[in-house]
């Protein structure tokens, strides 16, 4: 089923345009999440891309 709906990153915006926001002429994507599966085949990269950003921020108590 393809989506009609698309929502504008820059001002929030929906619309069914698919090239760009005739608002504010920003980027448009899709709003709705993607589809949900018991079987996550990519759940331990997720796990582990999301430790490494974690570990790669810096923490703000450091001067």
């Amino acid at each position: 089923m393809p989506w009609l709906l698309r929502k504008c990153i820059k001002c929030g915006m929906y619309t069914l345009r698919k090239n760009k926001c005739p608002y504010c002429g920003g980027p448009v994507r899709i709003p709705h999440p993607a589809k949900f599966s018991p079987d996550d085949k990519y759940a331990k990269y997720r796990r582990l891309m999301k430790k490494l950003a974690l570990k790669a921020q810096p923490s703000a108590s450091s001067p």
